[in-house]
């Protein structure tokens, strides 16, 4: 018995590939929905949240409404006009039915000190008969100055811009100009500069020791590598808590490292340093802690450069530390770029090591968001801090993007 076989039409072959390709797309969407779900609950909408917390609150917004609508014909320098008298009258009424009253002092409180309290005092007064300005003004006279106005004008505004500028140190004035804060409170710059200066540092002192390390392991016998790179990886397995608490043994003024230096006779025992509680723990700490995030991207790199480059280079006349310079560090480029950006941005966002080891002066930008977060309970001023804090991540990633390409990046095999 023969068998017979048909050729397929042209159009009966499109819609076979058609409907294939269809089912390998379906499949694909069912394989990555998970992680879709999984970053769009636990990553975006989270950013999202502290994007949108920055610029709105709420308490004041919502609260305030008939106030803050009311006050934006206001010039900033005179008293406001009855109306919003009157519209304050009413949210305060109202405020304090629902006893919400507290809330929106809490906030206003961060702009003015004593505008919770004074707040208070004023819904009691609003609950009154007749024109509500005389009853206002004898409930608390500080109702005739404008920076009280102004607070309540600029932070129940939606979007409002209160919390980026303090974030800066900046201030809005009643008459609308943008200026900085008096010198004496003026903390947050000084931390992002801070900040930043570190996070330099720590990725200079990494580049620094992590290229020796890579350019070694990539360039030994295969089994030598294999011990060197479970060394370097080995310390990431043990708790971020455990290793900067080992860095506290060591530095402190009774530590290992001061007790050898007095018992190698190199410091008197009354000259011990201060390793600890300072920037300078911070920054020792956090390099040691980072180091393998270095290592692993220059390795990756150096690894895949074959070693004929560097022979056919100086074949061809150029010396050892020409070829080098002129073969082998560009190649390298990529794995260099990585691994800085890499350890720049972690260590911008690091809390627990400064925490524990920096004291006032190696403190960074993540502990004041965890002050504001925790104690202070300014959650729109700590949203402000990070989503400047990710505006700048997102600066020197596409400065990078732009400048190299994605397609350059290499974190690891």
């Amino acid at each position: 018995m023969t068998a017979v076989l048909v050729e397929p039409s042209p159009r009966s072959l499109r819609r076979s590939l058609v409907a294939g390709s269809g089912s390998r797309r379906r499949a694909a969407v069912l394989l990555v929905l998970p992680l879709l779900v999984f970053l769009l609950a636990l990553f975006v909408l989270p950013i999202g949240y502290l994007l949108w917390n920055a610029v709105d609150e709420a308490p004041v917004a919502g609260g305030l409404s008939r106030t803050v609508q009311a006050l934006r014909g206001w010039d900033g320098r005179s008293q406001p006009a009855d109306a919003v008298f009157d519209a304050l009258a009413l949210d305060l009424r109202e405020a304090e039915a629902d006893d919400s009253v507290q809330r929106i002092g809490a906030r206003l409180n961060f702009e003015v000190a004593g505008l919770r309290r004074i707040l208070r005092r004023t819904a009691a007064a609003a609950a009154g008969e007749g024109p509500a300005t005389p009853r206002i003004l004898a409930a608390d006279p500080v109702w005739r100055s404008p920076q009280i106005w102004a607070a309540i004008r600029d932070v129940g505004a939606v979007p409002t811009m209160v919390n980026l500028l303090a974030a800066l140190d900046l201030k809005r004035s009643p008459t609308g100009e943008i200026a900085a804060v008096a010198p004496d409170y003026r903390v947050n710059a000084p931390l992002f500069l801070r900040t930043l200066w570190i996070g330099l540092l720590v990725t200079l002192l990494c580049l620094a020791l992590g290229y020796p390390v890579a350019y070694l392991i990539a360039n030994v016998a295969p089994r030598t590598a294999g011990i060197l790179l479970l060394m370097v990886v080995v310390p990431l397995w043990t708790s971020l808590l455990v290793r900067t608490a080992a860095w506290m043994a060591l530095l402190q003024r009774n530590g290992v490292i001061n007790d050898a230096l007095v018992g190698l006779g190199l410091l008197d025992d009354g000259d011990r340093l201060a390793l600890i509680f300072n920037a300078r723990a911070t920054v020792i700490a956090m390099t040691h802690i980072l180091l393998p995030f270095m290592i692993l991207p220059l390795y990756s790199v150096m690894r895949t450069i074959p070693p004929v480059y560097m022979r056919a280079a100086e074949s061809l006349g150029a010396s050892r530390a020409l070829a080098y310079r002129r073969v082998y560090v560009p190649q390298v480029a990529p794995g260099i770029v990585s691994g800085c950006l890499l350890v720049f941005i972690m260590s911008l966002g690091y809390y627990i090591t400064p925490a524990l080891l920096g004291g006032e002066g190696g403190q960074m930008i993540s502990n004041m968001i965890a002050y504001h977060v925790r104690e202070s309970l300014n959650w729109g001023l700590a949203s402000a801090l990070g989503a400047l804090l990710l505006a700048g991540v997102l600066v020197l990633y596409f400065v990078y993007v732009r400048a190299v390409g994605a397609d350059r990046i290499r974190v690891g095999g």
